[in-house]
């Protein structure tokens, strides 16, 4: 019988199109909590529902996400719906469009049994980012908040839990965290009249995932938000009220080397309050950061917060591609990427 333990703090990812028997054991492994899949891992709708299931035979009670946001951050394309980078909203002016493609994200991906997706962009993008630009729902603060909260609230009708990022807000800064260690020079004062307000506002509305940046806010902390008690314990669970579940960015980029080797990382990170961690495309690593999470005592609220993660409406794949409102928001939806490349 597949072991039936509660999930544990490290979200993995696997090489290919279905799990090997190595990957089968480090999804066993009692600190393995998820499993994020990339588009390497996808071939056609009934190759990824076989996937996880295959996963989700393995070890049951894995959380399964995927970075699905629309425009270059969409890793299922061929057999999905093809959604916009989440700046052609705006000019659309059309609220109900936006909730519609939070829905029917989140309802394409119920439908193969994935949990969750890494979306929506919190950020307000600044005119400067190398890796949020397009991705930003707009420039504004309360743009921001208008078109997440919407997209969100779309997610939720399909069952789906909401993940904001990047905490406190990637968009003023020009590097690219994947590629390096960014730093923002911006006071707290400023943040707070920019940055942190989309933030604030969906915790408001009940969101119930964060990731932090791998960022430095240098006037303010001297660590990045995502291995920082002081953003994390005190700014948003402290002074922001936020009780759900906080996933680290990729442990993988080069702007969480600042941290040390990958249990440093790791431990720093889940030190700092984060719930899960993520170790991507490193097999040795995440390997490494298992074995040395073994010992890390159980917390019942941890538990709790990455419980509420879990797609919670299962839906029928060919049910959902029949209904009248897919057909109506997809067919909306492909009028307005028609000119995407």
């Amino acid at each position: 019988m597949p072991l039936q333990l509660p999930p544990g703090p490290v979200m993995l990812d696997v090489a290919g199109t279905v799990i090997t028997p190595e990957e089968q054991d480090r999804l066993r492994h009692p600190a393995a909590g998820g499993v994020i899949l990339f588009r390497r891992n996808y071939q056609s709708p009934e190759q990824i529902i076989d996937l996880v299931a295959s996963i989700r035979a393995t070890r049951p009670g894995l959380l399964i996400a995927v970075d699905h946001e629309g425009g270059r951050v969409q890793r299922f394309r061929d057999g999905f719906t093809r959604l916009p980078p989440a700046c052609r909203y705006e000019a659309t002016g059309d609220i109900d469009l936006v909730e519609k493609s939070g829905w029917l994200m989140a309802a394409e991906l119920g439908a193969i049994d994935v949990d969750f997706s890494f979306a929506p962009v919190l950020d307000v993008e600044c005119g400067v980012s190398q890796v949020i630009g397009d991705r930003a729902f707009g420039t504004e603060p309360e743009t921001v908040t208008r078109l997440a909260g919407a997209f969100t609230q779309g997610m939720r009708r399909a069952g789906m839990a909401a993940v904001g990022k990047h905490f406190p807000g990637h968009g003023g800064v020009v590097e690219d965290s994947h590629l390096a260690l960014p730093v923002d020079p911006r006071p707290m004062k400023e943040l707070e009249q920019r940055d942190l307000k989309p933030f604030k506002a969906l915790l408001s509305q009940g969101l119930e995932g964060i990731m932090p940046a791998h960022v430095i806010y240098r006037e303010i902390d001297t660590s990045p938000a995502g291995f920082s008690p002081y953003w994390i314990q005190k700014v948003l669970r402290q002074q922001l009220g936020f009780d759900g579940a906080i996933f680290s960015d990729d442990l993988s980029m080069a702007g969480a080397a600042y941290a040390g080797g990958y249990v440093d990382r790791a431990r720093l990170a889940l030190n700092a309050g984060c719930d899960m961690v993520l170790v991507c495309n490193a097999p040795g690593a995440a390997a490494e950061v298992l074995d040395a999470l073994t010992d890390l005592d159980a917390d019942p609220q941890r538990q709790f917060r990455l419980e509420r993660m879990r797609g919670r409406f299962p839906i029928d794949r060919q049910a959902l591609l029949a209904s009248p409102e897919w057909r109506e928001v997809s067919g909306r939806i492909a009028r307005l990427t028609e000119t995407e490349t």
